[in-house]
């Protein structure tokens, strides 16, 4: 077994506009615009090798101060994959098929109070499965407990004559969309982020707010606030 260091990029796809929080991803969010939040986690991980920014915002990103570097490419997407309506597989495809590695983990801009360790945690058990063969790809998920209905109102996971406590129903598992790990040949079996081997991974709930709409904006800042007061009374 080569002991060789993995070659590990991150794919970091950005694009100008967004359908229900305007421009969201260079807002301003607590202090600095929404994309930095993630971009700074992912250059905290030693791990990663080079982040890909996939966008169709170059000028804009450049007005927010940033422009490439050793470890930051910024590629301009092909027109024929910009737009709402286009599946981000084939933004990741076309990362792949120009920027070679050995493992890519993807993320989004919209999840700016994911850790770097919670990153480095989750690459570290991937690593392993992969080695063990258990796993191909590795998608982050949040637990959930709690007695779901159909549009009808008829139950979908519980009795309702048989009321048990909510802890002891059958937990479900929510892709929660932030965090992506796979190679390139777990991606070409599927054309997907998620493999055909693919295994979950619970993170912290609390970092895994993805912002979708505004409400989700208001709450992020609401969470970030907390974490930012947290972290200056741990350093007092």
């Amino acid at each position: 077994m080569s002991d060789t260091k993995p070659r590990v990029i991150a794919l970091l796809p950005m694009k100008a506009n967004s359908v229900r929080v305007s421009g969201k991803n260079f807002r301003d969010f607590c202090g600095k615009p929404l994309f930095r939040w993630i971009l700074d986690t992912l250059l905290e991980v030693k791990e990663i090798d080079q982040i890909v920014i996939n966008t169709d915002a170059r000028q804009i990103l450049a007005d927010n101060g940033l422009v490439e570097t050793d470890r930051i490419v910024i590629r301009d997407r092909k027109p024929e994959i910009c737009g709402d309506h286009v599946s981000m597989n084939l933004v990741l495809a076309d990362d792949l098929s120009n920027m070679p590695a050995d493992v890519y983990l993807m993320t989004h801009t919209t999840n700016p109070l994911m850790s770097a360790d919670t990153i480095r945690k989750a690459l570290a058990t991937f690593q392993e499965a992969q080695a063990t063969g258990k796993a191909d790809s590795l998608f982050t998920v949040d637990k959930v407990q709690t007695r779901f209905y159909r549009a009808d109102c008829s139950p979908v996971n519980h009795d309702p004559d048989n009321l048990i406590p909510t802890q002891n129903l059958e937990p479900w598992y929510e892709e929660n969309s932030n965090l992506y790990i796979f190679t390139a040949d777990s991606f070409a079996k599927t054309k997907a982020r998620i493999g055909k081997q693919a295994m979950m991974y619970e993170g912290p709930y609390f970092e895994s707010i993805d912002i979708d709409t505004p409400a989700d904006w208001d709450f992020a800042v609401v969470a970030a606030r907390f974490l930012q007061e947290k972290d200056k009374e741990a350093a007092k």
